[in-house]
């Protein structure tokens, strides 16, 4: 029996649908990268716009012309939605119980009958799901928390994804360990990952703390993404002290004018940001901060914008996420006065991702001469791309190196927007 996959949205998914993809091999399918074949369709929708919900309808209508005879299942935020327009598929599962697609397919298989399993979100445990490898990515991912408390006026995340809850610490040391034996990086990832361990009375950096401790066999442990908020003292002083913690933070700034911060319900304002990326930098000198960033929200003038612009130069972020705001019936934000024409939203994350490719060269050709330790991915020719604790893309030319091996480079040159690495030492070279 062979099964497909189609993802859409974040890391997190990303994550899930992999994990499924593991269980459904383990008892027996095969996965393919054709739909027009396999026997089962699985479609990991989004809905945090309005575009992502209309991608996923289309992906199921699509999978239905390429192959009728195929199970169609839908799974993740748009399906939680319940709009009725996923009513083709043959299994809709939504944001709890993922766990249980495999069982739910071969259920379909054996009765024909429609399959809906989905649930008031409010009172969801943390569902575990184990992740050996990433499959065709450099690094592997561990998911160790969902859902989001915050309500972000803009955001339908937290009444799709349901409220915050964590994979517990116990289970998560024993699935980085997993994942450790395929994989030399581990990114830690969630929906809100710095609030990781509130119902445990455990935070992000004592769970750090403990994978890097009881499992030795890791090179470097990531965060995908944390809100400023939540880079605590105690995290910064782990950063600065542990080698083995990557040298990035990706922390979502939204905007930079305080007003948009406000109707956006950001718990932050520019001064309290800047004042936080400052402290980091203090105490962790080469760390790289990268942020995302929503353009065109409603009310923002072009003052407003330019304020953005302006602050965004002031923080000399690594590279920026630029993102048009777009509109997600159902949040507060949909309803607000001020909706900005499209043609100004693309104007502006345009100019936003000038800047960010502006930054992002600023950024690397900085890091010119100095010894970095790179992570390596598959050898492409005779060359072998890997990525820096602070997450610079390095090419080492003429040298071929097995996935995952340590390798010490010198920095040597930035052209054509690509770093150039030369070997100094390697720390290990094995097949992973």
């Amino acid at each position: 029996m062979k099964f497909s996959i189609c993802n859409l949205g974040c890391k997190v998914n990303a994550c899930e649908a992999e994990s499924i993809s593991e269980a459904l091999s383990a008892k027996g399918w095969t996965r393919s990268i054709h739909e027009e074949d396999s026997d089962a369709v699985l479609i990991f929708t989004c809905a945090v716009t309005n575009t992502a919900s209309a991608k996923s309808r289309q992906m199921l209508h699509k999978a239905r012309h390429a192959n009728p005879k195929a199970v169609t299942a839908v799974v993740g935020c748009y399906a939680q939605m319940q709009d009725g327009l996923l009513d083709d598929a043959d299994i809709i599962v939504g944001s709890s119980h993922k766990n249980k697609l495999p069982d739910l397919l071969e259920q379909f298989q054996q009765t024909g009958e429609k399959i809906r399993v989905i649930e008031d979100l409010k009172e969801t445990p943390f569902e575990s799901m184990p992740l050996d490898h990433f499959e065709d990515h450099s690094r592997g991912v561990l998911k160790i928390q969902d859902g989001c408390n915050q309500f972000c006026t803009y955001c339908i995340i937290p009444y799709v994804r349901g409220r915050e809850r964590s994979l517990d610490p116990d289970t998560a040391v024993a699935n980085a360990e997993r994942v450790a034996q395929n994989d030399s990086e581990i990114v830690l990832t969630g929906i809100h990952t710095g609030r990781y361990g509130k119902e445990y009375n455990v935070s992000l950096a004592q769970l750090m703390k403990r994978i890097l401790k009881e499992v030795p066999a890791l090179e470097r442990l990531r965060i995908s993404s944390i809100e400023m908020t939540e880079v605590s003292d105690e995290l910064i002083q782990l950063i600065k002290e542990e080698p083995r913690i990557a040298h990035h933070l990706h922390i979502p700034l939204q905007s930079g004018c305080d007003e948009i911060l406000q109707k956006m319900g950001r718990p932050y304002d520019t001064a309290a940001y800047y004042a936080k990326i400052e402290q980091i930098r203090r105490e962790i000198p080469h760390i790289a901060i990268s942020c995302d960033v929503i353009v065109g929200f409603p009310g923002e003038s072009e003052e407003m914008f330019e304020k953005t612009y302006a602050f965004l130069e002031k923080c000399k972020f690594a590279f920026l996420h630029v993102f048009p705001y777009s509109l997600r019936e159902g949040t507060r934000a949909a309803a607000m006065a001020g909706q900005i024409d499209p043609k100004i939203k693309k104007e502006r994350a345009e100019k936003c991702r000038r800047l960010s490719m502006k930054l992002e060269d600023a950024y690397q050709q900085a890091q010119i001469g100095r010894m970095a330790e790179v992570i390596t991915e598959r050898p492409h020719g005779n060359d072998t791309p890997g990525h820096t604790s602070d997450y610079i893309h390095v090419v080492i030319p003429g040298q071929i190196y097995s996935r995952g091996s340590l390798v010490q480079v010198r920095l040597k040159e930035y052209r054509s927007r690509q770093m150039i690495g030369e070997t100094e030492s390697v720390k290990n070279d094995e097949v992973i």
